[in-house]
């Protein structure tokens, strides 16, 4: 993969440069903070090669890729300054987001750029469990201490390392929000708690408190600095700004937040994770069934975002009880990938797919891949994922399992789960469950109708013999397997490659043609079912009775049109007969917009591995065979 140009691509389709406000990532994905994220050609960048999907949450235009995400993003950085230095996008554009989503994105910025760390620490901290289990190290030697002290810092100072990016995310000097946060941290005022009741600021008493590894009282402190920043500079000399507002702001903050603002933020925090505590207290089946049964879920929509201040928490405090239960979510989906890669047997790309995903999940505890590219592509499998992370959620609630360092959920992190042993038995069986329906049950939805694919006879003659099957199928007489895709518009026959779009010119979206039309009407290529129909209507997407999956995408960038000189005659879920109308649009205008009406037919998805052959023909009519798949 080349990840510059990849980079270069996504930026491009982003909106450029100068739609981008701040860009993050994560585990897996690239979060942009975008000015106008209708600018974004969404539809396009998901039919980028080695893109898994888009989401939009939180604020955040996110762009899922996988474990090449660091890379990519680092190709992306250089040379730009978008940092974490970003403002909502709906400041810019002024559309409304409801506080809730305002927050979700405030601490997602904040906890994106900490999460490699945060994670790499959590599993050295669990690697040293195992080590001192299996006695191959003492807990007290030099070198125990050593690596105990690279996996906790980064949660022992945490308050200096969330002052820096929230900084960046409220777009105040990020190096001024840390030294807030490290002020708390500093021995001398450290040393201050051994006095006990008798500190004070000014005559004001301070209540003193341990802020390591604390989480809301530096987002409340932050948050004020925020607004103070802007408003120093809008009062102060600009000459003296670069000395007088950070001295000032320290002045004014490092005693507020001893006072007031670590005191309340440590009692919100407290009273959070108490209600948490007490809740999963009440019924800790209950709350393990709606956490490990959907939290996948809450992780689509961004909304998981909501429980990492609380989860920071309670593992300070020795150990955290809704991570441990929605860990079960991560095996189940693991568990289905499992399924998948048993069941589609006959498939080579799916199933290469579903396996190689099940592997990074066990081993990283990555699983967008599969959460993207399988459950909510085959969406029979999502009940399976959500009773298989129930079943475990259910069981570690029930025994109240507790996650005592943050790690990504794999199995590699068994060890810091405590008590290890119901922990295992509980993600075994989310694993297991998952597994077993998703072989039992089957992946896809299959139609009434679906028939299997017929044995054709294929002789020497012309007549009966397609033109763009190989020579040596014209030499004998065999029985295959082949389905035939004719072709939906009348025009001129071109190769994919000559397309000016990568998804399509490169093949990554599938083999097949392209048409240049001179007809504005798009017909149905072959019996089946319509399973997509994209709002704007330049785009359909079809099934046929054998299982093969077809796009028909009416021009190049025409999302953009939002729907304009299209016409859709069907609706998804219609059965089709080859022939069949279901689009009218105007070519000239669509060409008077700028656009490009050239259309690929691609060939999508199979039900098994077959050689696809193109017409030789340069000039096609609807219904001529435009495609032959062969078994």
């Amino acid at each position: 993969m080349d990840h510059k140009k990849m980079g270069d691509d996504i930026v491009r389709l982003v909106g450029g440069e100068a739609n981008i406000n701040g860009l993050v990532h994560c585990a897996t994905r690239l979060r942009f903070d975008l000015k106008d994220s209708k600018k974004a050609e969404r539809e396009t960048l998901e039919k980028h090669d080695g893109i898994i999907t888009v989401v939009e949450s939180g604020g955040q235009f996110q762009v899922v890729i996988g474990s090449n995400v660091a890379h990519v993003y680092a190709e992306i950085m250089k040379n730009r300054d978008f940092g974490g230095d970003s403002s909502s996008s709906t400041e810019s554009t002024g559309e409304k987001t409801s506080l809730l989503s305002k927050v979700f994105e405030i601490i997602s910025g904040s906890f994106s750029p900490l999460i490699p760390a945060m994670a790499g620490s959590g599993m050295l901290k669990a690697l040293l469990t195992v080590l001192t289990m299996l006695g191959w190290m003492s807990d007290t030697s030099d070198t125990y201490l050593i690596l105990s002290a690279a996996g906790n810092a980064v949660f022992y100072f945490l308050p200096i390392f969330l002052g820096i990016t929230l900084g960046m995310k409220l777009k105040a000097n990020p190096y001024v929000a840390g030294v807030i946060g490290a002020a708390l941290m500093e021995p001398s005022f450290t040393g201050l708690m051994d006095k006990g009741s008798d500190v004070s600021f000014l005559g004001i008493p301070v209540v003193m408190m341990n802020y390591s590894a604390s989480v809301f009282p530096i987002f409340i402190s932050i948050s004020i600095y925020a607004v103070l920043d802007k408003l120093l500079k809008k009062i102060i000399l600009k000459d003296l700004q670069l000395f007088l507002v950070p001295m000032i702001a320290l002045m004014i903050m490092v005693p507020l937040s001893a006072m007031a603002f670590g005191p309340f933020g440590t009692t919100v925090g407290d009273w959070i994770s108490s209600g948490v505590t007490w809740l999963i207290g009440v019924s800790g089946i209950l709350s393990g069934v709606v956490l490990g049964g959907f939290m996948t879920f809450m992780v689509v929509f961004g909304l998981h975002w909501g429980f990492t201040p609380i989860t920071i928490q309670n593992i300070g405090v020795g150990g955290d009880p809704i991570e441990a239960m929605a860990a079960a979510a991560v095996f189940a989906q693991i568990g289905v990938a499992f399924g998948i890669f048993l069941k589609a047997k006959k498939n080579k790309t799916l199933r290469t797919l579903a396996g190689s995903t099940s592997l990074t999940g066990l081993l990283a505890g990555v699983t967008e891949p599969i959460v993207y590219g399988l459950i909510l592509r085959y969406k029979r499998v999502i009940p399976i994922v959500v009773i298989a992370g129930a079943i475990g959620g259910a069981i570690n609630g029930h025994f109240g399992v507790k996650m005592t360092a943050y790690v990504f959920h794999n199995i590699f992190a068994i060890p810091v789960y405590t008590p290890t042993v119901v922990y295992v038995i509980a993600i075994a069986c989310s694993f297991a469950v998952a597994a077993v329906l998703t072989v039992m049950f089957g992946y896809e939805s299959k139609s009434k109708d679906t028939v299997s694919e017929t044995n054709e006879s294929v002789s020497t003659s012309a007549e009966s013999t397609p033109a763009e099957l190989p020579v040596v199928l014209e030499t004998k007489t065999t029985e295959i397997k082949k389905e035939q895709i004719y072709s939906p518009l009348t025009g001129k026959a071109v190769a994919l490659s000559t397309i000016n779009d990568p998804a399509f010119s490169t093949g990554a979206m599938g083999k097949g043609l392209a048409i240049v039309p001179e007809i504005g009407e798009v017909v149905a290529p072959v019996d089946g079912v319509v399973t997509s129909l994209f709002p704007t209507g330049h785009a359909i997407g079809l099934t046929t009775n054998a299982g093969t999956e077809i796009l028909i995408h009416i021009g190049i960038n025409t999302v953009a049109l939002k729907g304009k000189h299209f016409s859709p005659v069907v609706q998804e879920g219609d059965i089709v007969r080859q022939g069949d109308l279901l689009i009218q649009f105007d070519i000239d205008k669509i060409k008077e917009a700028g656009y490009e009406t050239v259309t690929p037919v691609i060939v999508t998805l199979t039900q098994q591995e077959v050689d696809v052959f193109e017409t030789t023909q340069a000039q096609v009519q609807k219904n001529d065979v435009l495609l032959t798949l062969v078994v």
